[in-house]
């Protein structure tokens, strides 16, 4: 099986061409398990899987290196674009791409014919608990009090195509935010499991972003995360519209519309090959 392994700012993907192919989805979570492993496979964050759309010009279809199916991965997004745009599968700058979160819009940014940035459309998110979803009586889950371990955390939370909490921090430290993460990940209110971003503002146009990721851990940049930070950044008043958001592995830049949200960034191919599956 032809794959390319690509990266959105650390963020690592697998990406195969299954349009012809009639697999299951079952075989695609045990093959994600499976290529997705840094030690017995090529390794990845999760698995890219191209194919054809009833209602887009593509359709992606992705799952966490768990095997997990999830609706949406912004980074992973990106570098789907790429591998569908660079082996001319679909051959425009502006198109539209089938997710299990909806359908997204994509602007391709060109530098001498080759990519430089991508700009997707990430809607609007949503704010609604039951959406997200995480148990409680409220109409916004924003700035609520959680008890992990021996310490209480201000979390607040939304859906940004897969569930995100949002933890502010004076200081972002790694070994906090896999000790921490992975217990607000599984805490009971969240009934999915969720995203935790932790969130250091820098001034009103600069945050940066740590995030421990359902299903994957701690990785160098989660698109979905990074937005759903600029956007509740925003809406507590600490951030302007359009924000540059930073985590470990690189930026993106955020762009808050009344209805929208953009998410502009990179991707790069790092090889190709053949897996043994």
């Amino acid at each position: 099986m032809k794959f390319w392994k690509l990266h959105g700012i650390g963020n690592d993907f697998i990406a195969i061409d299954q349009r012809f192919d009639d697999n299951d989805l079952n075989y695609y979570s045990k093959l994600a398990e499976k290529v997705c492993h840094r030690r017995f496979s090529v390794g990845a964050d999760g698995l890219l899987i191209i194919k054809n759309s009833d209602i887009a010009d593509i359709k992606m279809i992705y799952y966490n290196s768990d095997g997990s199916r999830a609706s949406m991965c912004g980074n992973g997004l990106r570098c789907f674009v790429k591998f569908v745009y660079d082996n001319n599968i679909v051959n425009k700058e502006n198109f539209k791409v089938e997710t299990l979160d909806g359908v997204k819009n994509i602007k391709i940014n060109l530098n001498e014919n080759n990519i430089e940035t991508i700009k997707v459309n990430m809607g609007a998110g949503s704010f609604i608990p039951r959406d997200i979803p995480v148990i409680c009586h409220l109409e916004k889950f924003i700035k609520q009090p959680i008890k992990i371990m021996e310490r209480e955390f201000e979390v607040s939370s939304m859906l940004m195509g897969v569930p995100h909490a949002i933890v502010f921090v004076n200081d972002i430290n790694l070994d906090e935010v896999c000790k921490y993460g992975s217990e607000i990940e599984k805490n009971k209110i969240f009934p999915q499991g969720t995203n935790v971003n932790f969130v250091k503002v820098k001034d009103k146009e600069n945050i940066l972003v740590a995030t421990w990721e359902r299903g994957c851990g701690y990785t160098l940049g989660c698109g979905t995360g990074m937005t759903a930070s600029a956007i509740i950044s925003n809406y507590l008043g600490k951030v302007n519209k359009n924000v540059h958001v930073t985590s470990q592995g690189g930026c993106v830049k955020i762009d808050i519309e009344e209805d929208c949200v953009y998410m502009t960034g990179p991707s790069v191919k790092i090889c190709e090959g053949l897996l043994e599956v």
